[in-house]
Order: structure tokens, then C-alpha cells, then sequence
């Protein structure tokens, strides 16, 4: 049992905990610091959704535990809207493009 100590103590001097900290302050402390990063999680979280062709409201799977790694696994091997859509086509001859003479 004491290697096992050894070992636990040895894995929390170089992975410290950092929610350690956070726990050790004041609760209301403790709640804004968990509640900011949670915000911050599901905003970066529904940006990348809405950025990849998705609805943002999927960050809301973020917030369940387990299930979030499965998502962002899940969502890397997904088929991309912008890939599978059609190359833009060359204009024909004779006709102007849009941007043309804009200088």
C-alpha cells in the first residue's frame, strides 16, 4: 500500500491538481471560477460547431460528462458540409465576372 501512496504522490507533484486551488477558495469563488469556464467552454464549443457547418445548440452535449470526449471524437470523423458541396463554376465566356473592374 505505501507504493501505492508513493505513486499517487508522485502523479499529484507533476500533474498537480489545479481544481485543487480553485476548491481551497471561498465557495462563491469556487462557483464563478466553475461557471466561467463552463461559459467559455460552451461559447468556444459553439463556435467551432458553427464555424464546421453545425448548429451551436450541440455545444449543449458538452455539458455532459464523458459524453463531451465522445462528441468532439464523433464530430472530428463527421462528414464536412464544405467539403462535400460542389466546386463553384468557372463563368461562361462572354459574361463578366462579379468582382470584375473593382479595384
Amino acid at each position: 500500500m505505501e507504493m501505492l501512496d508513493s505513486v499517487v504522490a508522485l502523479l499529484n507533484a507533476i500533474y498537480w491538481q489545479p481544481w485543487a486551488a480553485i476548491m481551497s477558495t471561498d465557495p462563491w469563488t469556487a462557483n464563478l471560477v466553475m461557471a466561467i469556464l463552463l461559459m467559455l467552454k460552451l461559447i468556444f464549443g459553439g463556435w467551432v460547431l458553427a464555424k464546421g457547418g453545425r448548429s451551436p445548440l450541440w455545444a449543449l452535449v458538452l455539458l455532459i460528462n464523458g459524453a463531451d470526449i465522445l462528441a468532439m471524437w464523433l464530430y472530428a470523423y463527421i462528414r464536412w458540409p464544405f467539403v462535400d458541396r460542389a466546386p463553384a463554376r468557372p463563368a461562361a465566356e462572354g459574361t463578366v465576372a462579379a468582382d470584375a473592374g473593382t479595384d
